[in-house]
This record gives C-alpha cells, structure tokens and sequence, in this order.
C-alpha cells in the first residue's frame, strides 16, 4: 500500500535562526503546533536539489520531546523524497556518533536533536541542529539559508500515516507516492565504537585500567551525568577496556538528566568532583547530554583546565595509534582558549590557526587537510577523525597517554607546565542575565575600542600593573573560504601577553549570557601550583572594572566559574 504525502499549509515563526550549534529554544516553543515540522521543512529545503533521493541520519540525546521529534522528522522526511533515514535505536546518538556514521556511510547530512549542556525536561530545552555531509556543523551559508527559508514558509509535506518503529535495529521499507522510503534502525554505538578501536591501541588502555604483573590498575570513575554518554561508556569503557560497572554512574540517558545540568564542569558535575576528592580514584571524567564535551579531573579532583588538556594532548599525540598513520598537521583553537595550545604548536614547528567559537570553523581547516587536532575552552576537544568534538575521544587520549607515561594526571601536567609555562586561565559565565544591559556593556566595550585613550591605559591591582597593548573585536577570514566572521568577541590583550575577552554566547535559550574570559601567561614554576583563581583575580577584578559588568547587570557574582 502506497501512503500519501500530504502538504499542511503553515506560517512563518520569529527567530528561529540557528546559532553556532542550531536552534535552541525551550521546550515549549518546539510544543506549538507547527513549530519543529516549520524548521525541519526548513532545513530540507536548504539541501535544494541534493534533497530527493538523498539519505539522511537522525537521533538525539535522549532529552525530552526527542522521541516525538524523531517521528515528526521521519514523516517530514518521507514527505519529501528522502530515500533512506538511518535513525539511532531509540531515538538515541551522541553528537560524534552522528557524525561518525554521516561520514562513514557517506550521507547527504544529519539532523541532531540536543541542546548540548542545556538543562532537559518539560520545562527545559530543546535543540535542532543540522550536520553537513563532511560530518559537521551547518557552517553559516547553510544555516542563514535554513533561516530565510523559515521566514517565508507557508507549507511542509509530511506522510502522517507512515508509522516506524524505532525500538529494534534494522530496516523498515515503505512506500510514499509510488517511491520507496527507508527507515533503518542502527545500534547508537556500534560503528562509533569500532571507529574508537582503530584510533586508539585498546589493549593498551585495558592494560592501564586492570593492572599488569599484579599491579593494580587505574581506577577511574566516569559520570555520564545521565546524557546519552551513558550506553557508550557502558560498552566502551566497561565491556571493551574492562572498566568495573560501578565506576560509570549516571548512565541512563533520562529526559531531564535525572533533574540536573548536563554541563562537564566543576559547578554542575558537583558530584563527581566530591566523589574524586575522597582520594579513590587516580582519574574521573565527565560528559554533556549529547556527548561532545568533556571534563577531566585526577586524583583528589586535581582539575584540568580544557586549555590545558588540549596543550597535553597535543604535546603527545605520539602516544595514539591514529596519528602515527596520518600523521600531524596542523593546532586550532578557538579566539578565547588559553595560549596554551600555541606554545606546543611553536615548539614542534606545525602550522596554529585561531578561529571563532564554533566547531564548524574547524571544519574547513580539516577538509583541506591543514588541521588534526582542536578545541575550545568551553570543555570541547577533538581531532580530524570527525567534524565534531568528541568527549569519550578526549578521554581515551588521556588514558592513552597515561598508559604511554605510566604517569598519574597531575605529574603530566606539572611536567607540561615545567616545559612550557603555564597559561592560566578562567572563565567566568553570567547566565539569564536580561538581554539589554548585556548588550548595553558589549556597546561600550566597542566604543572603548576606538579611543585612543583607552590603548596604553595603565591598570592597577596591589602591585601588579597592566598596561593595554591592543583593544578589538575579533575578525576572521576563513583561509580555505575566504568568508569573513566579524564581531566575534571583545578582546583586550596587555603588554605582558595576558587577555580579557567578553562574549555574549549564543547557546542559551532565553535571556543572555555573558562570558568573561582571563588568560595570562606564568612562567615562574614556584607558581604553577597556585590556584587558577588566585593568581587571576588581578585581572578579575580589572576586567570586571572596565566593563561595569556587575553595575550594569547587578549581578555580583558568576553563575558558573570554570
């Protein structure tokens, strides 16, 4: 039997323009009627011709409304000539799954459905975003199509009567209009963990982890924070490397993370922290709801900053299987990461770009074979092995290059410092706060930067001074692309080398939020293990002064520090 495609006349919604990761939204806003299949329709569209015929992979971070959301998107999809739809069992995949099996099965794309670190439920948030065919991000000609499309919708097509089943694995064939539609149901883990097995050297790791010649092995404790992590560490992590089951917690995927934030950070992954700092454990980590960011603490909570692990990683990508076959390019990092990652790029002679926040800048850079290893300071880490960063990646290189070193997490680091220096770095993220005095502070920092003035303007806190060397608002031009992105964040740099930068991020999905970023560079080592926080509030504090952030805001205190 033939099913029907039927077209539902509909009209346009204000804002739904992706930001660098999608749209997001609460839920309730994708709850109204016509609101997700309006995007979705949307984002088809954008494809043009590439759509009919085309296969497209979907699946989500398990938060709530996911599974409503994948049907919507199967019908909508058989609506308009989609030939094949590979969907996570459930519902479920991790961003880097995702863009494992784009790449791997050479597909037109990929919807995702996550709001990342945002908090779930029915009074949470919900996110869609779309992945191009090279496995990444929509970068921004994709996604400023998908939203002037959104602006003058007035019709989806969708086969309402097409009912799959998403719960078992494998194929299911329909016919819609005289063609033929394929829903194929893929275990979430699979080929993204058969993809982790030919980078990394798991018999090495299984080593670390269970002890050789009567040695005990590493204990770790993984916290999944009850994102879609969850049945990957269960497969990876214990069944393949042998890791004992009651050291990966949280590991059912709930639809509102089991009422907390999924954010790898030292404020909302608060139990982990606790956990590590009894001593048990040598190594700890954590994910977001969708998998793409990671958290990596030591013994006793001895906490990596991500600037940091992404300088150590990169200063021993000798110790992964994969690199000695591809070899090593180039380093990127985003605008307001710490310089750490710089240092190691000079010293082994390899080419360093630095680009705006947002993964799909990595994108191009590694299409053109000039990048194998990035991340940004906002818990995100990963290489040219997909188009996305990738949590459980990071965190099998550190146990790789544990196992490698046979050293503890603190000694690889004080070791990378003692070589390098120390950047030390922080951020400091003011959520919710109301949109206009945030952008009112972002309008006078601009104004700052066209007064002459302010350039060479001397700081005081005790009896550190800090003279302004530079003042911009960052701007790239792609290499590859030749696209330019303006506005990209307010920095102002001293002479010493050290910076502040002000964002405002666009990964909320109400109100604003305002991010403070330090970076300053320590190359005294009686110093090096000082707290981050300590030898930054100088410059905290001389931040917080020239912007009037908390006059302007009222809020006096951050609402995450990291």
């Amino acid at each position: 039997m033939s099913l029907s495609v039927v077209e539902v006349a509909t009209k346009p919604f204000e804002g739904q323009k992706p930001g660098t990761s999608g749209l997001r939204k609460n839920v309730k806003v994708f709850q109204k009627e016509h609101y997700t299949e309006n995007f979705v329709q949307a984002t088809l569209d954008a494809l043009g011709d590439e759509l009919v015929g085309s296969t497209l992979v979907t699946g989500g971070d398990g938060r709530y409304f996911g599974t409503e959301a994948v049907h919507k998107i199967i019908q909508i999809c058989a609506g308009n000539g989609v030939s094949k739809l590979i969907v996570g069992q459930n519902g479920i995949f991790s961003t880097p799954a995702v863009s494992c099996v784009i790449r791997k099965y050479k597909t037109n794309g990929g919807i995702i459905l996550t709001a990342s670190h945002n908090p779930g439920g029915p009074d949470g948030d919900f996110g869609i975003k779309f992945n191009t065919s090279n496995g990444g991000p929509a970068p921004e000609g994709v996604t400023n199509k998908i939203y002037d499309i959104s602006t003058k919708i007035n019709r989806y097509k969708t086969c309402p009567e097409l009912k799959a089943k998403i719960d078992k694995t494998g194929c299911q064939e329909f016919i819609v209009d005289g063609k033929k539609f394929i829903v194929e149901v893929i275990d979430s883990v699979e080929d993204y963990m058969e993809f982790m097995q030919e980078i990394f050297d798991f018999s090495s790791i299984k080593k670390l982890l269970l002890g050789t010649d009567g040695k005990p092995g590493l204990n770790i404790l993984i916290n999944s924070l009850h994102g879609v992590m969850g049945p990957y560490v269960k497969k990876i992590m214990c069944e393949c490397l042998g890791a004992p089951e009651v050291n990966a917690v949280n590991c059912v995927p709930k639809p509102d993370f089991g009422g907390g934030h999924p954010d790898p950070n030292l404020t909302y992954a608060k139990e982990l922290v606790q956990d590590m700092e009894k001593g048990q454990h040598g190594f700890g980590a954590a994910f977001d709801g969708d998998g793409d960011r990671n958290m990596i603490l030591g013994h006793k909570a001895f906490f990596v900053s991500p600037c940091d692990s992404l300088a150590v990683i990169a200063d021993n990508l000798e110790c992964i299987p994969y690199f000695k076959k591809t070899g090593v390019k180039g380093y990127a990092r985003s605008m307001p990461t710490s310089g750490a990652l710089d240092r190691v790029a000079a010293a082994k002679g390899k080419e360093f770009f630095e680009v705006p926040t947002g993964w799909k800048f990595f994108g191009n850079l590694m299409d053109a074979g000039r990048l194998s290893l990035c991340g940004e300071e906002s818990f995100g880490t990963g290489s040219d092995h997909i188009r996305e960063k990738d949590g459980l990646w990071a965190v099998l290189a550190w146990l790789s290059i544990l196992a490698h070193k046979n050293k503890s997490v603190e000694e690889i680091l004080l070791e990378h410092w003692a070589k390098y220096g120390r950047n030390v770095f922080t951020r400091y993220d003011y959520e919710n706060v109301d949109s206009e005095p945030a952008k009112q502070m972002m309008t006078n920092l601009n104004n700052l930067l066209d007064n002459a003035t302010f350039l060479e303007k001397q700081f005081s806190y005790g009896d550190r001074n800090f003279k302004v060397a530079k003042a911009d608002n960052f701007e790239y031009t792609d290499p590859i692309d030749k696209s330019i992105s303006k506005n990209q964040g307010i920095r102002i740099i001293f002479e010493d080398g050290s910076r502040v930068i002000f964002r405002l991020s666009g990964t909320g999905s109400s109100g604003a939020t305002i991010r403070l970023y330090v970076d300053s560079y320590e190359a005294d080592k009686s110093k090096h293990n000082m707290d981050a926080q300590e030898l930054l509030k100088p410059l905290v504090d001389i931040a917080l002064q020239i912007s009037q952030l908390r006059e302007l805001t009222g809020r006096q205190k951050p609402t995450v520090i990291t």
